[in-house]
């Protein structure tokens, strides 16, 4: 069974495919050469074999020098997000874009450097100094639950080990298919505030910079 975040991340960065020369950090093992041939690959970790070894706290490029900026999965592994949202600008051209992706509700995965988890609210304050072209939560809400139980699988071991996880797949993907049970969300539990996407995964969001 394909992670269903994958395949929804997948599906978002392909709308966002180009062959101009990219800047993708925190990039160590990603899979979207496909989407963005002309990548420059930069990670912390040599041992992902990256085209730059480079801390995201301090890039080693000039101000402006990129179009397209690309972060998938790696927000939530750095010490100081806002530090690291400042280089983001710095190194993306006036009116350049930054496609990022990054957990909401999700579990420790890459321990012990995984350190934040971000609701949309507070990405909308992260990137307040760009111009946010898009924000959308990742999965819908039972959804959530499906990919949660799927992580389950991936990242235990349990009695009756493979016949649980097959149960437990069945499970996950049953879930991927109540979404469409849900008529309204609310953001508190006396259902005074209206919500959209109560508890995704995670968030995608691309920004333009000013």
């Amino acid at each position: 069974m394909k992670k269903i975040t994958r395949r929804n991340l997948d599906k978002f960065l392909e709308k966002y495919a180009t062959n101009e020369k990219v800047l993708d950090i925190g990039s160590g093992g990603s899979a979207y050469h496909k989407f963005f041939p002309n990548r420059l690959a930069v990670d912390i970790d040599p041992k992902r074999k990256p085209d730059i070894v480079a801390d995201a706290h301090s890039l080693p490029f000039n101000d402006g020098e990129f179009e397209v900026v690309l972060s998938t999965e790696m927000l939530e592994h750095v010490i100081d997000p806002f530090k690291v949202e400042s280089e983001l600008r710095r190194v993306t051209k006036k009116g350049g874009i930054l496609i990022l992706s990054t957990r909401f509700v999700f579990p420790l995965h890459d321990v012990p450097h995984d350190y934040w988890r971000f609701t949309k609210y507070g990405l909308r304050k992260l990137f307040s100094n760009w111009d946010i072209v898009e924000l959308v939560g990742e999965t819908k809400t039972f959804s959530t639950i499906g990919a949660l139980i799927q992580r389950i699988i991936f990242q235990t071991h349990l009695r009756f080990n493979k016949l649980s996880k097959c149960i437990l797949m069945f499970i996950a993907w049953l879930f991927t298919k109540l979404d469409f049970l849900l008529i309204d969300e609310y953001g508190d539990i006396k259902k005074s505030v209206d919500e959209v996407e109560l508890m995704p995964t995670g968030y995608y969001i691309v920004c333009r910079k000013k």
